[in-house]
């Protein structure tokens, strides 16, 4: 057994290592310099002894109305106590009725309203309390009881919480008081009373209760202010606080010595000495004495065990690792988290060093961070990455250690506290990847090759080298994702990027752009002019010659391709944007070239781009400004009879003059302004139609409209067509629209869906360019056309070759067969004219009947001829 002061030493020890491992989780805070004017301070006071309580004299009293009061006496604050209920007092807070309210526990919710010091004004914990003989040992034990809290406390909340992380049903009774909670267990209308240890210690022999193992809620204590309020009364405390706290003679240290000392030891009294004599006297007297301490050996080793227990409780609760370590870094003390980490029980993990549980690289590590706290006194805050002795097992952690020192500032062991960032780091990592890696080839994306170019760019200026970036386009890949599925056009685009980092070096960047297009940034080439072009195009062919190897895709064997652009990075002048477009350019004349190629960009092609882009600009001005004429060549039979005509787009060019379709209808197409532009053509074709029809002699002549592939693929081409035709007032007998047999070959449900459709409407439908596509006498059959025209170019070549000849037969025959009209395009001599009428051809379109020209003049020269005829 312990003697008394022993004892006493060593409980007190013990308190001070508790506070101080719980004051490490809490922020640093800063001191306010200035000290507040002298004010009334209104402070709510209820009763909660031995923290606060209304004294005799109607003042604060308490641990924390004494500390008060000593500051206000300080700092000459005349203070006003206004007693209320502990929810009262809070709402009168919130209301700023009231300045102060001491013994408020911090919690986010309460800083929504009100506004709290710094430094903790004590330290508390809650605990419930039960009458003797009650079966309450744990948690588990509280199922189907009824327990008395204050309403809207700490320990409402916090006890709440507790039994739903436990799954134990227990009915929560709310009271106004601790003391009307005690109460309540004393009349047995509830089973137990949760309380602050510091209330329940010093009330529970008045009420007949005792204090339970069920500990929880560790809470930090403070005076609180209405939000906004009192900013200078915080500061003026934090500051009395920070000092009092370190000094064992303050106002502080009185106030708990005042209220929370035991009884103090039983003395003999100094008289007592002289009445009882002798050696029989005297060794009674020893012999009670020596009883008397053994009991309060017994009585202080049982309450230093009770409260090394509830510490225990206490750090084995809380979500971290905490630890102390010798001077020799070896464990002398690990809460239940340190113990879970090892794998072993905190009696195991006591006088071990880290070299027990983490590989050398970690112990070399953390031996490092933990002199500097032995040997320097340092806080140390740092992130941890730790591995187990296997390396098998990697966990981050935020680590808090600070030195231990004995009353003589010596320092004789280092606390640490650590918390698992394992997760979090790893959801980092991950959301790192997302934003920054290709989530199929695990290749740098868009973003982070964007990123990649742009700080090449920024140390051109400071160290000179020469670089290449590569632009690549998987050859066919539409055609590999539809015919074998996407989930096999995915395994080729892995495989892919597979070959490519066996082409390219680790310092280079290899990303995937998006879809089927990869990008490489070569670095360091040589600064020799042309050599390192020369380098850059050696890495291609390498590449070029890689990927053109068969791939296996799981039963599919496949073969395809590449295209690569090319283009130089040699000076800081260029930018991000103006690199990958020239790269990009390169690459689709790679493209043009054939595929499987590579190609250097060049300013030639620059210029192509920038004259494309122009085009496309003017183009839109032109549609929106009406820019654009019809012109119409004319349709005769044998007899040269006017059936009527074709019309034929023009772009009349402020400064370039009439410009001819062939210039700017792959730039409309790419653009999409086809289908506007289709749309003006045939309102204003229709337009003319109904002006022929105003004259007796031209009312049968026919307008043939050509008809673009996206312009048919629309939707609503139909509704189109007939909201046009209704417009203009045009007769849809006399309007002909020419499709080319390609459109045929996609989707023929609906092309012939279409097409009956504007059957219906009464429109002809011709079939243009005939014979230099992919119909089949199958499809058409089933198509309802009126008209099949000679492709231009077996007219030119008729008289020379004679297969053109034969093909131009057959396709008159065809047509008669069919009941088909039969017209050739392009007759400019009269021999040519000659020998379609021998084959059988009595329609005919060509310069030798007239040239285009615009609607009137076109009339006009068909009616000249009519009657020259």
């Amino acid at each position: 057994m312990l003697p008394p002061w022993m004892a006493r030493r060593q409980r007190w020890r013990l308190i001070a290592q508790w506070g101080l491992l719980l004051a490490v989780l809490l922020p640093d805070s800063w001191a306010q310099a200035a000290n507040p004017p002298a004010r009334t301070v209104r402070v709510g006071v209820y009763e909660n002894a031995p923290k606060l309580l209304l004294g005799e004299a109607g003042q604060p009293s308490g641990i924390l109305g004494d500390v008060l009061m000593a500051m206000a006496a300080q700092e000459h604050w005349n203070v006003v106590a206004v007693p209320c209920e502990w929810q009262a007092c809070l709402e009168a807070l919130a209301r700023a009725e009231i300045d102060l309210m001491p013994d408020v526990a911090y919690t986010d919710q309460r800083a929504q309203l009100f506004d709290f010091h710094q430094v903790p004004a004590l330290l508390s914990w809650s605990q419930l309390y039960k009458l003797k003989g009650t079966p309450i040992q744990a948690i588990t034990d509280l199922h189907g009881k009824r327990i008395a809290v204050v309403a809207g406390s700490i320990q409402a909340s916090s006890l709440k919480n507790m039994l739903d992380s436990f799954a134990v049903t227990a009915t929560l009774v709310q009271v106004v008081s601790f003391e009307e909670g005690f109460e309540q267990v004393q009349q047995r209308n509830v089973d137990a009373v949760a309380a602050n240890r510091f209330f329940g210690d010093m009330q529970a022999p008045r009420f007949n209760v005792e204090s339970t193992a069920v500990v929880f809620q560790p809470a930090q204590l403070y005076y609180a202010t209405a939000k906004d309020k009192n900013g200078a009364l915080l500061a003026a405390i934090d500051r009395h606080l920070k000092a009092w706290q370190a000094q064992s003679d303050s106002p502080y240290a009185a106030a708990l010595q005042r209220w929370m000392q035991s009884a103090p030891a039983f003395e003999i009294p100094a008289y007592l000495w002289w009445v009882l004599s002798g050696l029989f006297s005297a060794l009674l007297l020893a012999l009670a004495l020596n009883a008397w301490l053994r009991q309060q050996v017994v009585q202080k080793t049982a309450r230093i065990r009770a409260d090394e227990e509830r510490l225990n409780t206490i750090l084995n609760s809380v979500d971290a690792f905490i630890y102390i370590k010798d001077l020799e870094l070896r464990y002398q003390y690990a809460n239940s988290r340190v113990a879970q980490l090892f794998g072993r029980s905190a009696e195991q993990v006591i006088g071990q060093t880290d070299s027990a549980f983490f590989d050398a690289a970690t112990v070399a590590k953390l031996r490092a961070h933990d002199l500097r706290v032995i040997e320097h006194g340092e806080r140390v805050e740092e992130e941890e990455i730790n591995r187990s002795i296997d390396g098998q097992v990697t966990q981050s952690f935020l680590s808090v250690k600070l030195p231990l020192r004995d009353s003589e500032g010596h320092i004789y062991a280092l606390c640490g506290i650590s918390t698992d960032m394992t997760r979090r780091v790893q959801a980092e990592e991950a959301i790192h990847q997302l934003a920054f890696y290709d989530s199929l080839t695990g290749l740098p994306n868009r973003r982070l090759l964007q990123d990649r170019v742009q700080q090449l760019l920024s140390s051109l200026s400071r160290m000179p080298q020469s670089a290449a970036l590569m632009f690549l386009d998987v050859d066919n890949f539409k055609d590999i994702n539809d015919t074998l599925g996407h989930d096999v056009g995915d395994e080729l685009l892995h495989q892919i990027a597979e070959r490519m980092r066996e082409c390219v070096r680790a310092q280079d960047t290899l990303a995937r752009q998006g879809g089927d297009e990869f990008v490489v940034m070569l670095v360091n080439l040589s600064t020799q002019p042309g050599e390192a072009a020369r380098q850059a195009q050696q890495v291609a062919q390498k590449l070029l010659h890689r990927l053109s190897q068969t791939y296996q895709l799981g039963t599919h064997s496949c073969q395809t391709s590449v295209s690569i652009g090319v283009t130089l990075i040699e000076g800081p002048n260029e930018t991000r944007e103006e690199l990958l477009k020239q790269a990009d350019m390169a690459m689709y004349q790679a493209k043009a070239a054939g595929r499987n190629t590579l190609r250097f960009f060049n300013p030639e092609m620059q210029a192509l781009v920038v004259a494309r882009t122009t085009l496309e600009a003017d183009l839109r001005w032109a549609l929106a400004h009406d820019e654009f004429v019809l012109y119409y060549q004319p349709q005769v039979n044998d007899q040269g009879q006017t059936l009527g005509f074709e019309a034929l787009l023009r772009w009349q060019h402020p400064m370039r003059g009439l410009i001819l379709p062939a210039e700017f209808i792959a730039v409309a197409e790419s653009s999409g302004l086809i289908v506007a532009l289709g749309d003006w053509v045939l309102r204003n074709a229709c337009l003319q139609l109904q002006a022929f029809s105003q004259q007796a002699s031209q009312r049968h002549w026919t307008v043939a409209v050509n008809v673009g592939a996206a312009q048919f693929r629309q939707t609503d081409f139909v509704t189109r067509v007939q909201t046009t035709l209704q417009q203009t007032g045009a007769n849809p007998a006399r309007l002909e629209l020419e499709l080319t047999e390609s459109q045929l070959v996609d989707d023929m449900p609906d092309v012939m869906a279409k097409m009956d459709a504007l059957r219906d409407v009464g429109v002809r439908l011709s079939l243009d360019d005939f014979g230099t596509g992919y119909s089949s006498l199958a499809i058409l059959k089933r198509l309802p056309l009126d008209q099949l025209k000679i492709d231009q170019g077996f007219v030119h070549n008729m008289l020379d070759d004679p297969q053109n000849a034969s093909i131009i037969r057959a396709i008159v025959t065809l047509g008669d067969s069919l009941g088909l009209a039969v017209i050739a395009e392009g007759v400019e001599r009269a021999v040519q004219r000659d020998a379609l009428l021998a084959l059988g051809c009595r329609h005919f379109q060509g310069y030798l009947f007239g040239q285009p020209t615009p609607g009137p003049a076109a009339a006009a020269y068909a009616m000249d001829s009519a009657q020259a005829g």
